[in-house]
């Protein structure tokens, strides 16, 4: 139970997560097999009352002591290594440990399940997770996606070497991983790289510099280089495996040069780094490292989504625990309209942000199962949610902010930790515009948006809407579908990419919400929120206009309580002019 009300100055602390979240547990039995919910719900119970409390005090102080570089030790021999907080080392022992969230996606036996947990478990953990502290999800995420593309590209007998390291709940055996990738002349255009991979006596070592690693100790990262006759672009870009130490227990020949002082994610550790002939493994076919390294690229991208999605969450926490605590002018903050207005502001795009993430870890599940038409939604999909849930994050976190005033500034509260990760998340993985222009690549060259519109279109007939109310939503998406053919088919209209991409994500996102209100039990504010999304984000509508809402159903949506679908269907716009 969260903290006593003191002197009118609402403290979260103490408060489950996940129980102060009624809309995760409808959600995790939407997405969840009912035996795999029975199993593990009770680790969403623990997670969220251990989020609400230890986990926050431990991101607050792990945030305030930034790792530190030691370049050697006392007697002068090198170390190459990174001092972190404890505080931030016991944050790795719960993630890494306890809730086996880099694990669970490759091996069975985490939390006794004799299977491979679905993505929906493991993002859904993490989802919680983030909300008390997203630096550590990031080599977390890396861990997770360098197992994946190792197991998948990886020559068995080097899978067979590292799989069982980088799976361990054994904290004190646990190998994590990380992905060195850029450069400073190397950024988003990675055919620029110019680490060098030369052969040497049958072994393969790397030359050069990698300007921004992040999780910089990982005893394992995934490397773009080029060999020396590998050709230029990305054509001759090769993947490697560098391990930490070589075989006979001596560091790798590379230097950590310094640490990068960060506006956010203060936690975990991101370097600069010197290979000086480090010893090096090829994965998969050489020549083809990009497109594999991308496959790794993609599972970090999102990972992101999910991060940049629990941590618009977190900021909705805090703004309605406040905005029902805090009293003002004779009333609580929530009973006041303009108050409605902000919190509808922030739970529209945190709850678009959520439904993009678990239907496409759903999505991911399918696709891993062989499920051809899921592979070619996974690839849109995936730059899609990356693109625009961490855009909406930044602004996300800075209102809710607000929500909290002078109290929200300082860094007592965890507000502006919050809204200083937040805008972590459309930097790495690729910038707005890099991931905005590969949605429109995977239409060009994998016609992903000849499966999304038909896919879209069935989970709309799920909903079975009244014809008025269905022709909205067909109109938006119609709308939608050739505002991007236009960028897809006509070079002059590139710079409306992200228009585009913004326009297809939110009816995506307010279809997908529509779809989980249909699957809820009787409970249709889902749809409520879809409509919200279309009303507001994407339906042309007078800037000036003033319309008084409904305030029973604004009430209704911010108590998160549930709706019926005559309330919800009352909240259908009007359809727009063709």
């Amino acid at each position: 139970m969260a903290q006593a009300i003191y002197r009118n100055i609402p403290d979260s602390a103490g408060e489950n997560a996940y129980a102060a979240d009624p809309d995760f547990a409808r959600l995790l039995r939407i997405y969840a097999r009912p035996a795999e919910v029975a199993h593990v719900e009770p680790r969403f119970e623990e997670l969220g009352a251990l989020v609400g409390d230890e986990l926050e005090q431990l991101a607050l102080t792990a945030d305030k002591h930034k790792p530190t570089l030691a370049v050697r030790h006392r007697n002068a021999s090198p170390r190459n290594g990174i001092d972190k907080h404890p505080a931030y080392v016991q944050l790795e022992r719960y993630a890494f440990e306890h809730f086996g969230l880099a694990a669970m996606s490759h091996r069975p036996g985490v939390f006794d399940w004799p299977e491979k947990w679905p993505p929906i478990v493991k993002y859904g953990l993490t989802y919680l997770f983030v909300q008390a502290e997203f630096g550590l999800c990031c080599p977390l995420s890396m861990t997770d996606a360098l197992t994946r593309t190792l197991a998948k590209f990886g020559d068995p007998a080097l899978v067979d070497r590292f799989f069982d390291d980088l799976t361990t709940q054994d904290f004190e055996a646990l190998c994590q991983g990380a992905m060195f990738m850029t450069e400073q002349d190397a950024g988003s255009d990675v055919g620029r790289i110019s680490t060098e991979a030369r052969e040497e006596n049958g072994v393969w070592k790397l030359y050069g510099d990698k300007w921004f690693c992040s999780n910089a100790d990982a005893g394992l990262a995934m490397v773009l280089a080029r060999p020396v006759d590998g050709g230029e672009g990305t054509k001759g870009l090769t993947l490697f495996l560098l391990p930490r130490h070589k075989a006979d227990g001596e560091l790798n020949d590379y230097r950590l040069i310094r640490l990068k002082d960060k506006l956010g994610t203060r936690s975990m550790a991101s370097g600069e780094i010197t290979l000086d002939g480090a010893e090096a493994y090829v994965v998969g076919e050489p020549g083809s490292g990009f497109k594999q390294m991308t496959d790794m690229i993609n599972m970090s991208r999102l990972s992101n989504g999910v991060r940049s999605a629990g941590l618009m969450r977190r900021a909705l926490n805090e703004a309605l625990f406040f905005a029902r605590h805090r009293e003002a002018f004779g009333h609580k903050l929530v009973d006041l309209p303009l108050m409605w207005r902000t919190l509808l502001k922030l739970m529209t795009p945190a709850e678009q942000g959520r439904s993009m993430a678990f239907h496409t870890a759903d999505v991911l599940r399918r696709a891993d199962g062989g499920d051809a038409r899921a592979q070619k939604l996974l690839r849109i999909l995936t730059p899609l949610m990356k693109f625009r849930t961490t855009r909406d994050a930044r602004k996300v976190a800075g209102d809710g902010m607000e929500v909290r005033g002078g109290c929200g500034y300082i860094e007592e509260f965890s507000d502006a930790r919050v809204l200083r990760d937040a805008h972590l998340g459309s930097i790495w993985e690729g910038t707005s515009n890099i991931v905005a222009l590969d949605v429109i690549r995977s239409i060009k060259r994998e016609d992903t948006l000849a499966t999304l519109v038909p896919y879209l279109h069935e989970c709309l007939d799920a909903v079975e809407l009244p014809a008025a109310a269905r022709g909205v939503f067909d109109d938006a998406l119609e709308r939608a579908e050739r505002a991007v053919m236009r960028v897809v088919e006509n070079k002059d209209a590139t710079i409306d990419t992200r228009v585009a991409a913004s326009g297809l994500y939110h009816v995506a996102s307010a279809v997908f919400l529509a779809w989980e209100a249909s699957r809820s039990e009787g409970d249709w504010r889902r749809l409520a929120l879809a409509w919200l999304v279309l009303t507001h984000r994407v339906l042309p509508r007078d800037p000036l206009a003033v319309d008084a809402p409904d305030a029973e159903l604004v009430q209704c949506l911010l108590a998160e309580a549930p709706m019926s679908r005559d309330q919800a269907l009352s909240l259908a716009p009007e359809p727009a002019c063709a």
